[in-house]
């Protein structure tokens, strides 16, 4: 887009001027701080807490222990090997 440097410039002041204007004329206009949403809409996309979840099905695939994993003896969880902070207690490097 080519721009005209001989175009008269408006100063700092004439645009703030311009600014206040125009934010004095959008306060009277009563639509301007509307939301259009579907409150329904909305609604259905949050999940309350307790909420009965029993028709729902997990896609999860369930592998076995690896060779090269172990299972932590204070949090339980499977961890790779690497992660092995005290192989007696057989402990995490999170629980440690």
């Amino acid at each position: 887009m080519a721009t005209d440097y001989d175009a008269p410039r408006k100063s700092d002041e004439d645009q703030s001027e311009e600014s206040i204007e125009e934010l004095k004329a959008r306060r009277h206009d009563k639509n301007s701080g509307k939301v259009d949403e579907d409150e329904a809409e909305a609604a259905e996309s949050f999940e309350l807490p307790g909420a009965d979840l029993s028709h729902e099905e997990l896609a999860v695939e369930v592998k076995p222990k690896q060779e090269d994993e172990f299972t932590c003896m204070s949090c339980f969880l499977v961890h790779h090997r690497s992660q092995l902070a005290d192989a007696k207690k057989m402990i995490c490097f999170d629980c440690a």
